[in-house]
C-alpha cells in the first residue's frame, strides 16, 4: 500500500517540482499540498497522511510552530526539506528536530530538479523510512526521573577501565544524542560519535548539540589523537579511523551499507586499536550498520551497549546488534549516560 503524504511547502517551483518527484513514485500517494501551516492543519484531518513534508519558512505559520502543532494535537512523523539546511539558520532546523520532526532532507541551493534520480530515491527512501517510525508525542524523562524507580544496570563480568567510547546513530539519533552527551561530566574520555546525516548538516548539528554539552564537540583532524573532555565526529563523505598510532584518519574508500561515513569502520578501528579499553554504543537508526562493528568491539573485550527498542525512533541498528550477540547491555536512552558514567567512574 502507498504511504499518504502531505506535502507542506510555500514556493510554487519547489511545490511543483517535490510534487512531480512524489507523484512519479509508486511507493507515494500525495494525498495533499498546503502552502502554509494553517493551511496544513486544516488539511491533517481530512486527508489523513502517514507523513508530512514541510518546509521551514513559511508565511502565517512556519515549519516550527507547525511541527510543534502536530505533535500537540495528532502526532505524525514530520520530514523537514529545506534549503535552511545548506544555509546560516541550520541552528533552526534543528529547533524542529527538538520540537518532534524526525528527520531532515536538504534542497540544493541551485534548486530542485525532479530528473536528479538519486535525489529522488533519497527522497522518497527517507519517507518510506518515516512511515514506519516510533512517533513521540512529549519530550521523554529526564534520567534523573528514571533511575529514581529503577537501579544502575549491571554487569556480572568484569571490565578495564575504558579510554574511549565510540556512538553510532542513524535516524532518530540527533536526539539521542541529544539525551546522552547533555548528562556526560567534564573530564570524561575522549568518544567518537558517526551520526549517519544528509551533506550540509553537520556543523548545524555540533553547535545544535554544542548548546546542552559542556564536552566540546569538533570534527576530527587527520593525524590527531583522542584527547579526553572532547566529542569528535568524522568530516562529510569519508569514514573516520584510528591508524597504528591511534591517530585519526579519512578513508575515502566504498561506502559500507550505503554509508559514508559508516560506523563499522570506525568501530572496527577502535576496537583493533584500543581492544578491552574500549565502549561501544550503538542507537537508534534503520539498517544494519554498526552491528558487526559493536561485535568486534566486544570480541576485543570492549563494553558494548544497545539502545532498546521502546526508546528507539527505528528499532533496527540495535536490533540487529542484539540478534549478534554483540551488546552487554540493552538500555532505553534516558539509562545509557548514567550507567556509562557509573561504568567509567566506578
Amino acid at each position: 500500500m502507498a504511504i499518504r503524504v502531505l506535502l507542506v511547502e510555500d514556493s510554487p517551483v519547489a511545490l511543483k517540482v517535490l510534487t512531480k518527484i512524489l507523484q512519479h513514485s509508486p511507493q507515494i500517494e500525495l494525498v495533499g499540498t498546503a502552502s502554509s501551516g494553517v493551511e496544513a492543519l486544516e488539511l491533517i484531518p481530512q486527508v489523513q497522511p502517514q507523513v508530512v513534508c514541510t518546509d521551514l519558512h513559511m508565511p502565517k505559520m512556519d515549519g516550527l510552530e507547525l511541527t510543534s502543532e502536530i505533535m500537540d494535537r495528532f502526532p505524525l512523523p514530520i520530514l523537514v526539506i529545506s534549503v535552511s539546511v545548506q544555509a546560516e539558520d541550520t541552528k533552526q532546523v534543528f529547533q524542529l528536530l527538538d520540537a518532534g520532526a524526525v528527520d531532515i532532507f536538504p534542497k540544493p541551493i541551485a534548486g530542485l530538479r525532479s530528473d536528479n534520480l538519486e535525489l529522488n530515491r533519497e527522497l522518497v527512501n527517507k519517507i518510506r523510512i518515516l512511515s514506519g517510525v516510533r512517533v513521540f508525542r512529549k519530550k521523554r524523562v529526564r534520567a534523573e526521573s528514571y533511575l529514581s524507580n529503577s537501579q544502575l544496570y549491571t554487569t556480572k563480568s568484569r571490565f578495564y577501565k575504558p579510554r574511549i567510547v565510540a556512538v553510532g546513530a542513524s535516524t532518530g539519533g540527533p536526539q539521542a544524542l541529544q539525551n546522552l552527551f547533555r548528562q556526560l561530566p567534564s573530564h570524561f574520555p575522549p568518544l567518537i560519535c558517526v551520526q549517519h546525516i544528509s551533506t550540509g548538516f553537520l556543523e548545524g548539528l555540533l553547535g545544535w548539540l554544542q548548546q546542552d554539552c559542556i564536552l566540546s564537540l569538533e570534527i576530527a583532524q587527520a593525524q590527531q589523537k583522542p584527547e579526553p573532555g572532547h566529542i569528535y565526529f568524522p568530516p562529510e563523505n569519508y569514514h573516520l579511523a584510528l591508524d597504528k598510532y591511534g591517530k585519526f584518519v579519512y578513508l575515502d574508500s566504498p561506502p559500507v551499507n550505503g554509508h559514508r561515513p559508516a560506523i563499522n569502520v570506525t568501530f572496527d578501528s577502535v576496537a583493533q586499536y584500543y581492544g578491552k579499553y574500549a565502549v561501544g554504543i550503538l542507537l537508534t537508526g534503520m539498517g544494519q550498520d554498526g552491528a558487526l562493528g559493536l561485535k568486534s568491539i566486544r570480541q576485543a573485550g570492549g563494553f558494548t551497549i544497545a539502545q532498546d527498542e521502546s526508546t528507539c525512533v527505528v528499532f533496527g541498528m540495535p536490533k540487529v546488534a542484539i540478534e549478534l550477540d554483540a551488546a552487554h547491555q540493552v538500555l532505553p536512552i534516558q539509562a545509557i549516560a548514567p550507567n556509562l558514567i557509573n561504568y567509567v567512574h566506578g
